[in-house]
């Protein structure tokens, strides 16, 4: 599970352990808290920057080397940084690429790594991308942008993968996380206008990931974890 030392892949990594799954944690700088994490819950670490195409299709194959086998894959890493939508000055074409990058390449170079894998094991892909994707909103376009394309990539994927692999998408609204902390603004949207009058736990992702894993019927869905927001 990649971006899994805290937040959303931390919880998800105890729950997938919990459940009986040997995960394998992966961060890009947390080294010394996705050690801990993998230790405590009886996984492995890897470290990779997946802005690097090198080393995002090496990891696959550095987890099974370790485990020799995969059941899912989840892409959960993912970088963001606010930029008001009316700022056009404000994203770089080298913007652009970093987001992407990281957001929309490497998750699809980890499907193609490990779809052999998956089809011998039966297994499934899960991609974390975001209400941003689905609805006019999120911390930049660009950024909703590589949500919006990870949503499509992922009914795409199920088209052609299946039956041997289902492939589905979690796409949260606010979670609240260390990082979430002070959105002030976010924060009150969601506990003055969602049906649910609260932003998510990262348990309540992690639950709705692991109910997507155990449905070996599901596929090509994306499916919004956001309070009901969007019925707003």
């Amino acid at each position: 599970m990649t971006g899994s030392a805290s937040g959303i892949g931390a919880a998800t990594a105890r729950r997938l352990a919990a459940d009986g799954f040997t995960v394998a944690v992966h961060s890009r700088s947390s080294t010394a808290a996705g050690t801990a994490l993998a230790s405590s819950i009886g996984g492995s670490y890897h470290q990779a920057d997946l802005a690097d195409d090198t080393a995002a299709s090496a990891l696959v194959p550095a987890v099974l080397e370790r485990h020799g086998r995969l059941d899912v894959l989840i892409n959960n890493a993912g970088i963001s940084w606010p930029v008001p939508h009316a700022d056009l000055d404000g994203l770089t074409a080298t913007d652009w690429r970093r987001l992407l990058d990281v957001n929309l390449i490497a998750p699809w170079l980890l499907c193609q790594a490990a779809a052999p894998s998956l089809r011998e094991s039966g297994g499934c892909i899960i991609n974390i991308t975001s209400h941003a994707g689905v609805r006019p909103k999120g911390s930049s376009i660009a950024y909703a942008t590589s949500k919006a394309a990870l949503n499509h990539v992922t009914k795409l994927l199920a088209a052609a993968l299946g039956p041997a692999i289902r492939v589905n998408a979690v796409a949260p609204g606010l979670v609240d996380t260390p990082l979430t902390a002070d959105w002030t603004d976010a924060q009150r949207l969601w506990k003055e206008s969602s049906p649910m009058r609260r932003a998510a736990a990262p348990a309540d992702v992690a639950d709705l990931i692991t109910a997507l894993i155990s449905n070996d019927y599901v596929t090509g869905e994306v499916v919004l974890l956001d309070g009901g927001l969007n019925l707003r």
